[in-house]
């Protein structure tokens, strides 16, 4: 009966199905921007999709586990005020460089937002596993999404290859 309980579940919270596409999505988007990115920059493909799937699981894991990992930052911030200042400084310059240098900022807002959205339906249906399953699974199945869409043909490459033969 659970089994049956678990194959109904995106019927029951839709917004897990549109996490799924979100990932569908920015796949196939990384994978068009990663052949630009080896053509014109010499970019590893290895070393794109790992820092893209790091990425990409790091956000699941800060939008699952938000009071885990504030609670511990706010642990080492009591701790002493040289080690509060330090990591303040540490976080803010990291994710200020990060912001700025990259220009994948939509991609990481969309990710979290469409994470944050699944979780809350999933608490809205009642469905509350503890933070490191919720973060599992909801960490599969983005990557299970972005291995999907990576797989999905480039209709412009399609179309540039037939116009150049």
């Amino acid at each position: 009966m659970s089994f049956f309980r678990f194959l109904v579940l995106p019927l029951r919270a839709p917004l897990l199905l549109l996490l799924f596409v979100v990932a569908v999505f920015l796949g196939h988007h990384w994978s068009i921007e990663s052949e630009h990115l080896i053509a014109l920059q010499n970019v590893s493909p290895r070393l794109f999709w790992t820092v893209e799937i790091v990425q990409s699981l790091v956000i699941v894991l800060i939008c699952t586990m938000p009071d885990l990992l504030l609670r511990q930052l706010s642990l080492l911030m009591a701790s002493s005020r040289v080690l509060s200042l330090i990591s303040t400084l540490l976080l803010v310059i990291v994710v200020g460089l990060y912001v700025l240098s990259l220009s994948l900022l939509s991609d990481v807002l969309i990710l979290a937002s469409a994470t944050l959205l699944a979780r809350l339906d999933l608490t809205r249906i009642k469905v509350v596993p503890p933070p490191q399953v919720m973060a599992l699974g909801l960490g599969a199945l983005v990557l299970v999404g972005i291995w999907l869409g990576q797989d999905l043909p480039n209709p412009l490459a399609s179309a540039v290859a037939a116009v150049a033969s």
